[in-house]
């Protein structure tokens, strides 16, 4: 394995669009530690790229979404499905740049900012980066301990304090090898996929009213309260630290550095992030569906916060069932989201700055990040100050954003960096036309947080 890396990072160090020095690759401990077959049919060589895309698809479904989904349904009923339709495609097409420039230069995306940009700037965007990640693993701390609130009564605070655990297990995980991460990922996954096809069995949604959610209205940009909530669904959706995630744990596949090889590599993995955030796709859909069903029909249009939604469901819905299935994919949630967001955080550590971190102690840099503020939120505030700090963790994210997005179609469009595997013409233009929009409506989400 040590002589792939080697091998790697010299050739890695020959584009000719970055600077002539040797880049270790991403996440040395797994890197290209993957076998992929030579020989056999598509879908064998499919299977041995799935994998990455599901960890990040979870960023798309973690607890900042929910309040988002939960908020517009039952506000606007069915109506603002055609947003979490575009911004999921938005995100299948910024995620296929990500694994397209890590499988073509070698580089994750930290990696290629490092090498294209000044210290001065590197610096700053290693620090807003460094907020989004803790932002987002805040909203997954807080989210998880929610979820085991709801669901065994543990107080909020000792709730946060539990969930610290899961550094303990992604470190056991990553020591038997890369898979066991995926495994359990793809298992969280599917934990929150069966709990939301039971909910809609439940809520008996009105199919009618779904078909037609998923078509534009032009309502959502004249009506200003339905804007501002779709633009909240928006920023809680695409998340930028996941570019940087999708860039290097493409890279774990040990494909050879030929064209060919470099060619089937960004087809399979683009299949397989596009297959995963489309089941993303489904679950966003199924928590607004959910709440349109269960709430704005019932006249429960107030409904924001996640403790209040968990409340409602066994009288709504008329079983006890449907308020803990709600609460299993919560926690399913959170838990897979944490996962992978100690991975982008030591991920962004060395690529920005190329420092080697031990990976525990890294995550439990990044936990602590994440714990500290929600501990004391928590202890003072309580449930209202944890829903808060929840809305302030999708503000900075949504900060974030644009610092990502700009680089990584920047450098996906340049011929100098990706050679053959320069981004064709019509997506560079679809990505900087999805560029621009992000950053537009962030600004105006932001604008709107802050000054009403």
């Amino acid at each position: 394995m040590k002589t792939d890396i080697q091998k790697s990072s010299t050739l890695t160090s020959t584009n000719s669009g970055f600077r002539k020095e040797r880049t270790a690759p991403s996440l040395p401990e797994v890197h290209k530690s993957l076998h992929v077959p030579k020989k056999g049919s598509i879908f064998r060589k499919f299977l041995a790229f799935a994998g990455p895309g599901y960890l990040v698809a979870v960023g798309y479904m973690d607890p900042g979404n929910w309040a988002t989904d939960i908020a517009g349904g039952a506000t606007f009923n069915y109506t603002l499905l055609s947003v979490i339709l575009i911004s999921n495609i938005m995100a299948i097409l910024l995620q296929s740049l990500a694994a397209r420039l890590g499988i073509a230069t070698g580089r994750d995306l930290a990696q290629a900012c490092r090498d294209h940009y000044n210290k001065p700037v590197n610096f700053t965007l290693w620090i807003l980066c460094e907020l989004a990640i803790a932002a987002c693993d805040l909203a997954e701390v807080i989210g998880s301990a929610i979820a085991i609130n709801l669901l065994f009564g543990i107080p909020l605070l000792y709730g946060v304090l539990i969930t610290s655990l899961d550094v303990i297990l992604v470190l056991l995980l990553q020591n038997k090898g890369f898979r066991y991460i995926e495994a359990l990922v793809i298992s969280l996954i599917g934990t929150i996929f069966v709990a939301f096809g039971v909910e809609m069995f439940l809520s008996k949604p009105d199919m009618g009213g779904i078909l037609g959610g998923f078509v534009p209205k032009a309502e959502i940009i004249k009506n200003p309260e339905m804007l501002y909530i779709a633009l909240g669904i928006l920023g809680a959706t695409v998340m930028p630290h996941n570019l940087y995630l999708h860039s290097s744990i493409v890279q774990t596949r040990k494909y050879e550095d030929t064209s060919a090889d470099k060619r089937s590599a960004i087809k399979f993995a683009t299949l397989d992030s596009t297959i995963a955030l489309t089941l993303a796709l489904f679950i966003n859909s199924a928590i607004l569906i959910l709440s349109a069903a269960a709430f704005h029909s019932t006249g429960h249009t107030d409904v924001a916060g996640i403790q209040d939604a968990y409340q409602l469901l066994t009288p709504i819905l008329g079983t006890s069932m449907a308020s803990v299935m709600f609460g299993i994919a919560l926690l399913a949630s959170g838990q897979s989201s944490t996962l992978t967001g100690t991975l982008a955080g030591q991920i962004v550590m060395e690529g920005f700055l190329n420092i080697r971190m031990k990976p525990w102690l890294r995550r439990l840099v990044t936990r602590l990040i994440a714990i500290i503020p929600a501990v004391i939120v928590t202890a003072i505030y309580g449930e209202q100050g944890t829903g808060e700090l929840l809305i302030l963790s999708q503000v900075i994210l949504s900060l974030q954003l644009p610092f990502a997005v700009i680089p990584l179609v920047k450098f996906t469009s340049d011929r100098k960096k990706m050679g053959e595997f320069t981004a064709p013409t019509w997506l560079s233009s679809i990505s900087w036309v999805i560029a621009s929009i992000i950053v537009v409506l962030n600004a105006y989400l932001l604008y709107g947080t802050f000054l009403g």
